[in-house]
């Protein structure tokens, strides 16, 4: 089982900004109405499974924690920077604990500590673009957790109805006061032990896909993706 605190601490500065970003979400939530679309009946399992979205859906995820995974033991994947501080102190609120670490620092022990949790029994949340993107473009590191792990992946894909566009490499949404998000689920994705590289770039293209689904628009010869 893993510690309820991850070893990289927050500053008290980057916790109190935490805390202040959870009241300000659960005082939106309140004035949000939400959808579930579950054609596969996925939701609430019980077992240990990998579910991912999008990095600039960070709003909507934790305020449908559990209307999609239940009150199941989870864990989250958060960044080793500030900003993976700021997001550790504001998913705790929702009874989910992080594991610290990227592709780009601490990304061993990440995925150690992420196979731990899984083996422990727990439910993974993971933004696969994130923590620095490109906007929607999936990391690699999600299917080589699901394949050393033998956990499935569930794809989530959160459609908002009205929602200011932050200017950030992600776009972030924030929902607009009583606007709709729909939470759709995908059936999950079991991914095989043994692959060889194209196997390999099957499947991480094959959850890209999914999850990109009914988004945006892929500009050839442009990083940028979506609206």
């Amino acid at each position: 089982m893993m510690n309820k605190k991850s070893e990289i601490r927050g500053t008290w500065k980057q916790q109190l900004l935490g805390k202040v970003v959870t009241i300000l979400i659960k005082m939106l939530g309140l004035t949000l109405r939400f959808r579930l679309e579950d054609p596969h009946g996925v939701a609430q399992t019980a077992k240990p499974v990998i579910w991912v979205f999008w990095h600039n859906c960070l709003i909507a995820a934790p305020l449908n924690k559990v209307r999609f995974s239940g009150n199941s033991p989870a864990s989250a994947l958060a960044s080793a920077s500030k900003d993976g501080a700021v997001i550790e102190s504001v998913v705790s609120a929702f009874g989910v604990k992080t594991v610290r670490g990227s592709s780009s620092r601490r990304g061993v022990a990440a995925l150690i500590a992420l196979k731990k949790a899984l083996k422990a029994g727990e439910q993974l949340f993971i933004t696969p673009d994130g923590p620095r993107g490109p906007r929607y473009h999936m990391q690699p590191g999600v299917i080589k957790l699901a394949q050393s792990s033998g956990a499935p992946i569930i794809p989530v894909r959160f459609t908002h109805s009205s929602s200011w566009r932050v200017k950030s490499w992600d776009r972030f949404h924030i929902p607009k006061p009583f606007s709709r998000i729909t939470i759709h689920l995908e059936d999950m994705i079991e991914i095989p032990a043994q692959l060889d590289d194209d196997a390999f770039e099957f499947h991480r293209s094959k959850v890209e896909t999914i999850l990109r689904k009914g988004g945006g628009r892929v500009k050839v010869g442009d990083q940028r993706v979506g609206d």
